[in-house]
């Protein structure tokens, strides 16, 4: 999950790999884990606030900011150690993409 209008650019708010293939739903409060028991092979990165796990949208006062959800389907496990930054994941997802979709939100306060 990512805030493109983040005021210095893209800011990631969660990174999260090789969730189980048949899962339709997250639940509530996914723990900060490196890997998430429970979600099968699930690993989580580091994101822009510095930590892994997720956190959520805290824009400044004025303009309402989008929150992307990218979600990919692929045709491997990726193979990286948790902490992984955005930028590692995509370079270990290229040519495995078979499928993905976006989803997004609008948050300000």
């Amino acid at each position: 999950m990512d805030d493109p209008d983040a005021p210095r650019g893209t800011f990631d708010h969660w990174i999260i790999w090789n969730l189980p293939a048949d899962m339709r739903t997250l639940p509530a409060a996914i723990p900060d884990d490196p890997t998430v028991e429970g979600l099968g092979a699930a690993v989580q990165g580091e994101n822009d606030f510095g930590r892994i796990g997720y956190d959520g949208p805290c824009p400044p006062p004025g303009k309402e900011h989008r929150y992307r959800f990218h979600v990919y389907a692929l045709d491997t496990t990726l193979n990286l150690s948790p902490g992984a930054t955005r930028d590692r994941v995509e370079r270990a997802m290229e040519g495995h993409v078979v499928a993905e979709a976006e989803m997004v939100g609008v948050y300000g306060r």
